[in-house]
């Protein structure tokens, strides 16, 4: 059979084949999972981590230190990510996401976000710094947080597959980080920030989070300059 024709089957199955759908207790892992129409549904949390200018990096910079750049953000914002409760579920060349589940959720995810902040500016910057005395670099971020119901399926072929996140969260946690404005590193949707815990709202009573309205998406947002420390 001609690929063309594999294809064509294949694509046909899939839309012809009803789902099968249950409801998740915990971020599923692949082989959790069927390749065909099935999928778990979830109440979840999603966390986008992004590298900013990393065009301009690769460009100007040597891969040796592009790569660092990559390995010491990726390793910051998975290490707090976990710690603070999520789960990895992918990587994409500069950025992270993590999937949160539970009544805190949203307070965890957004604590994670805040504490990535800090790495960038306390931990990481300094470091590279302290290396690179004469480079002009800088670390530069953004962390976009948002909730919904989402729907996790497997896509691929056999022994090249991987889950996909489908849902209004994993979307606009991933435009988020697109709306960086100076020293605002972290973007939460209103729905996160409804619903989180004080102790991520306020600090010494003084608010940590500023709304704005998103018009892209006809939606109120918060964003932050306020990081916290791991």
């Amino acid at each position: 059979m001609a690929l063309k024709d594999d294809l064509n089957s294949e694509v046909v199955a899939i839309f012809k084949t009803d789902w099968k759908k249950r409801t998740g207790q915990q971020v599923p892992e692949p082989e959790d999972i069927a390749l065909g129409n099935d999928a778990v549904e979830l109440d979840a949390t999603v966390l986008y981590a992004d590298l900013a200018e990393s065009t301009e990096l690769v460009n100007d910079y040597k891969a040796p230190f592009a790569a660092e750049i990559y390995k010491t953000y990726l390793v910051c914002a998975s290490r707090i990510i976990k710690a603070e409760g999520g789960a990895i579920t992918a990587f994409d060349g500069d950025r992270v996401m993590g999937v949160f589940i539970g009544d805190t959720k949203n307070t965890s995810a957004v604590r994670a976000a805040l504490k990535i902040d800090y790495a960038v500016t306390k931990i990481i910057n300094p470091a590279l710094k302290a290396q690179y005395p004469t480079s002009t670099y800088e670390v530069r971020q953004s962390v976009g947080v948002d909730t919904s119901t989402l729907f996790a399926a497997r896509t691929g072929i056999r022994g090249s597959n991987d889950l996909v996140w489908v849902g209004r969260a994993a979307n606009y946690a991933a435009k988020l980080c697109s709306l960086r404005e100076g020293l605002y590193t972290s973007w939460i949707t209103s729905s996160v920030y409804d619903v989180m815990l004080n102790e991520v709202k306020t600090t010494n009573g003084t608010p940590m989070w500023e709304k704005r309205h998103w018009t892209a998406r006809k939606i109120d947002v918060y964003r932050s300059s306020w990081h916290m420390a791991p």
